[in-house]
This record gives structure tokens, C-alpha cells and sequence, in this order.
């Protein structure tokens, strides 16, 4: 009866109807996700001077971009999966979606939306680093529901049941295995709270917070690809998004660097005038 309880059981379910209409739990908590995460950017970038009309028609742009990349970036690395249904690649709604891939269309929309109408490029990523990791925070729920993108198999009293269907053929007798949604659920709250903290601690990393972001995100969905099971392509032992995370990190490095000189080489200019 103690194991029986020692664990965390997936649902027995992944979406329910209002009348006619279907909605997947995985589309409700990602677009639940997105919003939660364009209100805190857009009251960020408010509270910094920036026009909330702009930042919303910015935001709408970058949520289409991202999600088209993040569907792209998925189904060209799981292109069996859509062999014999390929009406399925725009089921978006069932799951998935590549993070980093519409965190890179985003990211390229947003560089050219915030020039196309002058907005402050360093207080709008500001207002998007904590935002980014609140969305991820709720969207991974979905995972959940999907039964997906979980770990390696654990006896560890938090292990999250897996139906048998669901369960990778490496593990087809374990019933058990690391919930890395909620880890990293739970590791990205942490790391709303940190950029929030940080940018009130130190002035000094205005315009440099999203540094912070990629640091965190990086190092966090490292220590998660290590334990995935989910991962079709490995180089030196680590997953393609391994490798991404770390260049995230050295990314947030660069930023963090680069816009340090900026701000000295400013001061220096001002104090020499």
C-alpha cells in the first residue's frame, strides 16, 4: 500500500468538450501559458515607458512566429511520426513542440518588430525575461496530460506512473520515471523569482536581465536532456537541445559581457565630455 502511494499517477485522461468543441489540456495550459506571460511583459514594459499598444502588437507577432517555429523545429526531427498522417503536422494542439525552436522564431520576430516601430530594444527584453520562463513554468503541465517527455525510470517517491503504452521501448517493464516537467516547472518559477530579484538588486543588469534568462534556462534544461528519454539523436553522449542549452548559456554569457562594455563605454564617454 506505502508504494502504491509513493509515486505521482498521470491522468487517465488529456481532454475534455464543451459541447461540440474538443480542447486537449496541452493546448489549454500552453496558450494559458502565453497569456500569463504577455501579461507580465506588457506590464514590465509599461511600467518602463514602452507603449503597451506597441508591445501587444509585438507579443501577437512573436506568439504566431514561435509557435510556426516551434512546430517546424519539432517535425523536422520527428518526421516518422507524420509517415502516415501528415494532416497531422498541423495538429499542433496534441503536442509537440520544439522550445528552442519557437524561442528562435520568436526571438527573430521580436529583433524586427521592436526596430519596425522603435520600441527600446534592451527594456523589452527586460520585460521578456521573466515572462519567457512563467509561460514555460505552466506550459510544461501539458506534458503531464500527454504523458511525455519524461525521464529515466526511479524508484524516488515523487516517480511519475506511466500507462504501458506510453513508456519507451529502452523501459517497457519500469512503471515509474522522473516527472522532468515538474522539475522543471518548478525550476523555472525559481527562476522568475531570481530575474525579478536580480533586476531589483542590481540596477546595473537593466537591459542585461535576459542574459540572465538564457543562463538559467540553459543550465536547467541541460541537467533536464540528461535525464529525457524522449531524445532520437545524441553527439558525445549529449542530446541535440543538450548542446543547444549550452550554447543558451554561453549566449547569456555573451550578453551579460557585451552589455557591460556598452554600459562602461557610455559612462567613460559621458565623464570624458
Amino acid at each position: 500500500m506505502i508504494d502504491l502511494f509513493a509515486s505521482i499517477p498521470s491522468p487517465g485522461f488529456n481532454d475534455f468538450h464543451v459541447g461540440p468543441l474538443r480542447f486537449t489540456f496541452y493546448g489549454v495550459l500552453v496558450v494559458s501559458g502565453v497569456v500569463l506571460a504577455w501579461l507580465i511583459l506588457k506590464k514590465r514594459f509599461v511600467a518602463r515607458g514602452g507603449d503597451a499598444a506597441v508591445a501587444e502588437r509585438i507579443v501577437i507577432r512573436m506568439v504566431l512566429w514561435g509557435f510556426l517555429g516551434a512546430r517546424v523545429a519539432y517535425v523536422s526531427t520527428h518526421l516518422s511520426r507524420f509517415e502516415n498522417d501528415w494532416l497531422g503536422v498541423f495538429a499542433v494542439w496534441e503536442g509537440g513542440l520544439a522550445f528552442y525552436g519557437g524561442l528562435t522564431a520568436g526571438a527573430i520576430a521580436m529583433a524586427f518588430y521592436v526596430r519596425k516601430w522603435d520600441a527600446s530594444m534592451p527594456d523589452f527584453l527586460d520585460s521578456a525575461a521573466p515572462a519567457v520562463p512563467a509561460a514555460q513554468a505552466i506550459g510544461r503541465w501539458g506534458n503531464y496530460f500527454n504523458q511525455e517527455l519524461f525521464g529515466t525510470p526511479t524508484n524516488l517517491p515523487w516517480g511519475l506512473q506511466i500507462d504501458p503504452q506510453n513508456r519507451p521501448a529502452a523501459y517497457p517493464d519500469a512503471v515509474t520515471f522522473h516527472p522532468t516537467f515538474l522539475y522543471e516547472s518548478i525550476l523555472n518559477v525559481g527562476l522568475v523569482f531570481l530575474i525579478i530579484r536580480f533586476g531589483h538588486r542590481y540596477p546595473s543588469l537593466r537591459g542585461r536581465l535576459i542574459g540572465v534568462y538564457f543562463i538559467g534556462y540553459g543550465i536547467i534544461r541541460f541537467l533536464m536532456e540528461l535525464l529525457r528519454t524522449d531524445t532520437t539523436f545524441r553527439f558525445w553522449g549529449l542530446s541535440r537541445n543538450g548542446w543547444v542549452s549550452i550554447g543558451a548559456v554561453l549566449l547569456g554569457a555573451a550578453i551579460l559581457w557585451w552589455r557591460r562594455l556598452r554600459v562602461e563605454e557610455k559612462r567613460y564617454s559621458i565623464a570624458g565630455s
